[in-house]
């Protein structure tokens, strides 16, 4: 059958190859790779270089072949797509990238969301490292460092960029992202990402780090928050539900308030930008965000003025303000716009304003359980809410 035991996949990180490795390269009679790998193949075996992956791929078929790739080539690597095409290789891996540049600065990375943006589209690697304290970015040519920090600007980030480790031209740097963005880099280079370089990491259990706990849609009390101005529990649940928050997501929660949505948001991986023009508000948000350990970016300013300039989201929720505002939040082609509204007269302005979705929306009048005196209980209702959504 087609690339079973023949073809080999070799790993390769600077160190001298595993014996095996260079025993299926003394036998191989196509060697396929980066071209800066190729001097490793030997004189007799046809060398491909590795531009177009589908050209080398099929100068494999049938033969005996080895590719070599960077570093451990299971880990976002050619792997994968051997075994999409039906191969089974034998893989002879190497230390990871992620793993060489965190042990330059000698940090444990058993706590590091690792993304890729290498032959995929970079926002929601961004997404992430907008999100987490620590993230790892598998670069590509025009998606490396310098586009890396220029997404970055307005979050608090530190960007160690690793630049051909292992190889003559090595060299670790840590930037902003700012500086980052002015820069020309070398290929290849991974970039690491951290909120905080000088933190030591807690403990983790499980690779990435912990999920959060506590699931979502959490009670008022959960949040500080200015005279009961909080999104209620019940309609942050369906809220949430509409806009989706996910790792690499980012998500504008519009006009505030507690920025109780944005925190709960981030708590399922999303990256937040909190727009809210009360400068004791704005206090709030990121005050509830430190107490549920998540980032997120306070914009202080009126929308829709304020939202000028900002990251493209994948959701916007509008808790505040008129339709003007949710206008501007369509405009931006986010895939979901979810509005909550206490004053009816604005629900016909708020539809139109969503021309471009698909709209449909709820009142939501909640009561909940009350104590009365002598152990019973009552229902106290709180004020209804009319949620509307728009889908693309």
């Amino acid at each position: 059958m087609r690339g079973r035991v023949v073809l080999t996949v070799v790993g390769v990180d600077g160190s001298p190859l595993h014996p095996d490795a260079t025993a299926a390269l003394a036998h191989a009679e196509v060697v396929a790779g980066a071209a800066r790998y190729l001097h490793l193949a030997p004189a007799g075996a046809e060398r491909v270089a590795m531009g177009p992956v589908d050209a080398a791929l099929d100068a494999l078929d049938g033969r005996r072949g080895v590719v070599l790739a960077s570093g451990d080539p299971g880990f976002f690597g050619i792997v994968r797509l051997l075994r999409a095409r039906g191969h089974e290789p034998v893989v002879l891996p190497a230390r990871s990238s992620v793993q060489r540049a965190f042990a330059r600065i000698g940090r444990p990375w058993d706590d590091v969301a690792v993304v890729s943006a290498h032959g995929r589209a970079l926002g929601p690697a961004v997404n992430v490292c907008r999100a987490r304290a620590a993230t790892a970015v598998l670069t590509a040519p025009g998606a490396g460092p310098a586009e890396i920090g220029a997404a970055l600007q307005g979050w608090e980030r530190t960007l160690v960029v690793a630049e051909d480790l292992d190889g003559p031209d090595e060299r670790v740097t840590t930037v902003t992202p700012h500086e980052a963005a002015g820069r020309v880099w070398r290929d290849p280079n991974v970039v690491l990402c951290l909120r905080d370089p000088d933190a030591v990491p807690g403990t983790a259990w499980i690779a990435g780090g912990p999920p959060r706990p506590g699931g979502w849609a959490l009670p008022d009390d959960a949040f500080a928050h200015r005279a009961g101005m909080v999104t209620k529990s019940e309609v942050r649940a369906l809220a949430l539900a509409r806009l989706a928050p996910a790792p690499g997501a980012l998500v504008w929660d519009v006009g505030a308030g507690s920025g109780s949505v944005g925190v709960e948001c981030a708590r399922l991986g999303a990256a937040v930008v909190a727009v809210e023009h009360r400068p004791d508000d704005a206090a709030r948000v990121r005050e509830n965000a430190a107490a549920h350990g998540v980032d997120v970016r306070v914009v202080e300013g009126q929308a829709p003025a304020a939202l000028a300039g900002l990251p493209q989201p994948d959701a916007v929720f509008v808790g505040g303000g008129g339709p003007d505002v949710v206008a501007a939040a369509a405009a931006t082609g986010a895939a979901r716009v979810v509005v909550a509204l206490a004053a009816l007269d604005r629900l016909a302005p708020t539809r139109d304003a969503l021309h471009a979705y698909r709209v449909e929306g709820v009142q939501l009048a909640a009561s909940r359980l009350a104590d009365l005196p002598g152990g019973s209980v009552r229902l106290a209702a709180t004020n209804p809410i009319l949620l509307l959504w728009g889908e693309l």
